[in-house]
């Protein structure tokens, strides 16, 4: 082949990788309940302009500390998530959750209201910006560290809107003596949680109703699919196999995976893909028309 041949083609290739790829969108989310106004990352797929039918949703949580970028910023595979919207044609929310909420809603900081943020006021944002399947059986919510806690405590406290949560080491328990920490990052976490929730209770579970280890079994009750993983390196590991230990004697399915890893963005830029083969098969049962 000529070098000219080669040259065409690569350009070509290049070309293709432009035009038919994923687009992200950033989005200003008013929030009626804190009074202020977030930002999410909203990534389209390509065949999202020709598409004929409303497309799905995953709504993609952040962890402590971050912000609404990290899923586009910090995986080592920058475009993964836009791989991901092009393979499922399905749109993928990531929105802010501030650094330390956990996801519920205070009932000491009004500034902190993310279960009423997330269950409505940003499914409305996106219901009502783009063509969205306006169903539970085309909107999914996952999430990893304490967006992992954030989308399996949302999804059982609404489980009306989705039709799977997932998590990648999600904190299972708030309660900071369950987790594999240094005395001053525990210390720090169990100040926020004060902070937010108030006096902790007596027990291994001091917020009963705040935390999974204590929604065991309404999250039985409600009988939505449900996955979760976490690398066997993880300070949260404890907290995830209490949560499945608890699952398997109420009988409760869902699927649990613990992997080789950490609590890294390498691990979870393994685990996500798995994530979406799973919600994928629930989309199509559910009759979400996806490839």
């Amino acid at each position: 082949m000529s070098l000219f041949r080669v040259f065409i083609c690569i350009s070509l290739q290049l070309i293709s990788l432009v035009v038919f790829s994923a687009k992200v969108d950033t989005l200003d989310v008013p929030s009626a309940s804190m009074n202020r106004t977030l930002r999410a990352a909203v990534v389209l797929p390509e065949r999202y302009k020709k598409a004929k039918s409303p497309l799905p949703v995953l709504y993609l949580l952040h962890g402590g500390t971050g912000n609404f970028r990290d899923w586009l910023t910090k995986l080592p595979d920058k475009m993964l998530l836009q791989r991901l919207a092009d393979q499922y044609n399905l749109i993928i929310v990531t929105p802010d959750g501030d650094p330390t909420s956990y996801y519920f809603d205070s009932p000491l900081v009004k500034s902190s209201q993310f279960e009423t943020f997330i269950a409505k006021e940003l499914i409305d944002k996106i219901d009502n910006t783009y063509r969205t399947v306006r169903d539970r059986k085309g909107r999914l919510i996952a999430g990893l560290s304490m967006g992992g806690h954030g989308a399996m405590f949302i999804s059982c406290r609404h489980p009306e809107l989705y039709a799977a949560a997932g998590s990648m080491s999600g904190v299972m328990n708030i309660n900071t003596a369950a987790w594999k920490v240094t005395s001053d990052f525990a210390k720090s976490r169990a100040e926020n949680f004060a902070k937010l929730l108030g006096p902790p209770k007596e027990g291994d579970a001091p917020y009963p109703g705040y935390t999974m280890v204590t929604l065991a079994d309404q999250l039985k009750a409600n009988n939505l699919p449900l996955i979760f993983d976490i690398g066997v390196d993880d300070f949260l590991i404890e907290t995830n196999r209490d949560l499945h230990r608890r699952l398997v004697e109420n009988k409760t399915l869902h699927d649990y995976i613990e992997r080789p890893g950490g609590h890294t963005w390498d691990y979870w830029e393994n685990a996500l893909p798995y994530q979406l083969l799973f919600f994928n098969k629930i989309l199509k049962a559910n009759g979400i028309v996806t490839p």
